[in-house]
């Protein structure tokens, strides 16, 4: 059992049964709770026959570090992915690709939430770094609300080649920076884009922003100098959503 992990939160276990049934091995659940989004979950393990105990709640308080909402499952570990399931992304990919690459993101709350938003602009894959970054973990997975089990999360030895490699394919690189001149609304993502966003307070390191073809900036209208690095991700990532729509509307 030591070599399970434990993912919790209603959302988080709902994805990972009805996306990958295969690597949950036990769901537990708060005695007493049975309203309907826990019907759901009893459904779904029934169907992949997966087994669902009972057990009081300061037990599932003192298995996981976070806010398990009567629900946790016992799974597989996590699959992260290497640098050749981005190859075979982009040879499957239907329309201009959109891939998001976090320079250094550390913080799990920022990377699961923006799993989220990626997941719901519609990119193919989230990029990270493999040192000096989050990966995925259940506080990941609890944020992410399901996403993190449907977007592929790659980490990468080497960002900078990655984005040599990925510029070589066709696709065209656009970092965030706050002392850039144009604005992101400015900048046409509508093609092969990868969005790059930096780290919490740092931002891009020096060498991802050299591999840049282009630098843009959220404006900011008050007295805050920059967004939170997971809404800024969500405001940018929606931007390029947005211009990909007018498009196909044109």
């Amino acid at each position: 059992m030591s070599a399970l992990e434990k993912i919790y939160g209603v959302h988080a276990v709902e994805a990972l049964l009805r996306h990958h049934p295969k690597r949950v091995k036990q769901v537990w659940l708060a005695e007493n709770r049975s309203d309907p989004r826990v019907k759901v979950l009893v459904e779904l393990a029934a169907q992949s026959r997966v087994p669902v105990g009972q057990a009081e709640r300061r037990e599932l308080d003192a298995w996981v570090d976070g806010v398990h909402q009567g629900v946790v499952a016992e799974v597989s570990p996590s699959q992260v992915w290497g640098e050749a399931m981005l190859e075979e992304l982009l040879d499957r990919a239907e329309g201009p690709p959109l891939l998001l690459v976090l320079d250094g993101v550390t913080d799990p709350h920022n990377l699961g939430a923006c799993l989220r938003s990626a997941d719901a602009a519609g990119a193919l894959a989230v990029i990270v770094p493999k040192d000096k970054s989050a990966t995925l973990t259940p506080a990941v997975r609890k944020v992410a609300c399901g996403a993190a089990e449907v977007i592929p999360l790659v980490a990468v030895t080497n960002l900078a080649r990655t984005l040599e490699k990925l510029q070589q394919r066709g696709l065209w690189i656009v970092g965030t920076a706050g002392e850039a001149e144009v604005e992101i609304y400015q900048q046409d993502m509508t093609g092969p884009t990868v969005l790059v966003m930096g780290a919490e307070g740092k931002g891009m390191r020096r060498l991802t922003r050299e591999h840049c073809d282009y630098l843009v900036h959220l404006p900011m209208a008050g007295s805050v100098s920059s967004l939170n690095v997971s809404v800024a991700t969500g405001v940018c990532l929606f931007e390029v959503l947005r211009q990909r729509r007018a498009k196909a509307l044109k």
